[in-house]
């Protein structure tokens, strides 16, 4: 990234903690103007000491929505790319703006950690249309209601005081350690950070990145099928708490897989999340 456009940076120190989430007020805490601390809330099932990469992905959106903000613009698509695992340490976002203009708007980021690049990130603003455009007629689908209990459990071994109890998860079919396709609702039960409402973008971005584990295949315990990036497109912005996740996992012959989700709301599809895989033995 070059330096001809101010940058905003966000400095995010995490703490290596294995705690139980249940207690902190949100994914990160506000430390001054740019600066954030995680809580244990970040920490992902694989490695305790690496975040999952929902709430990383989805400071990505909020920065991208409050930098130089264009009035009357929404963040449309989200693309992530995971160069590494992000440690559960220091972490700093650059965001400068590639494309201005009042109809679209891309976005770019660069988070850093221990002097290393962890993630990239591209985001398009899109503004609202004046006029409502004709759209394709609704698709003649019911969406299934919402489970009266949480229903996750996990897999054993995995790291679950983190994200993993941050999150609410409400499975229509499929279930963790069940190979096959899944339908869970989902919502966090924290604020991205404390003191503010999560936008519904941010929420999203949480909540997608979860598709390639709703909807393995393997076995967790001899298995990794951890994505490389996250790609998350809204064709209208969520509405209410919860996000339909319906994803299905194809894995190819030689270490590839794609995890394809359909993001739904109580009103109906909202967009799609994708992510590459890559799968190998433990």
């Amino acid at each position: 990234m070059d330096g001809t456009r101010r940058l905003m940076t966000y400095r995010l120190k995490l703490p290596v903690r294995t705690v139980c989430c249940v207690g902190h007020d949100a994914f990160y805490e506000p430390a001054g103007v740019d600066t954030f601390v995680a809580t244990p809330a970040t920490a992902g099932p694989w490695d305790a000491g690496s975040q999952h990469a929902g709430p990383p992905s989805a400071l990505f959106a909020r920065a991208f929505e409050r930098h130089e903000p264009v009035a009357g613009q929404q963040l449309a698509r989200v693309a992530v790319d995971i160069l590494r695992p992000v440690p559960v340490a220091p972490l700093t976002l650059r965001v400068r703006i590639v494309r201005p203009g009042r109809r679209i708007t891309l976005v770019e980021g660069v988070a850093e950690a221990d002097g290393q690049e962890v993630l990239h990130a591209r985001g398009w603003r899109i503004a609202q249309a004046p006029e409502q455009p004709p759209v394709a007629a609704p698709l003649d689908e019911v969406l299934p209601d919402l489970p009266a209990e949480d229903t996750a459990g996990f897999w054993p071994g995995a790291h679950t005081a983190g994200y993993v109890e941050a999150m609410e998860w409400r499975f229509v079919s499929g279930a963790f350690g069940r190979p096959g396709p899944a339908r869970v609702w989902m919502r966090p039960r924290l604020p991205l950070v404390a003191g503010e409402e999560t936008s519904p973008f941010c929420r999203t971005m949480m909540i997608a990145d979860s598709g390639n584990g709703v909807s393995a295949h393997l076995d967790p315990a001899r298995w990794l099928f951890v994505n490389v990036d996250l790609t998350v497109v809204l064709h209208r912005q969520p509405r209410g708490e919860w996000v339909l996740l319906d994803a299905e996992t194809t894995i190819g012959p030689a270490g590839a897989a794609l995890a394809a989700s359909r993001l739904s709301d109580r009103d109906g599809v909202i967009g799609q999340g994708m992510q590459t895989l890559v799968v190998a033995r433990r």
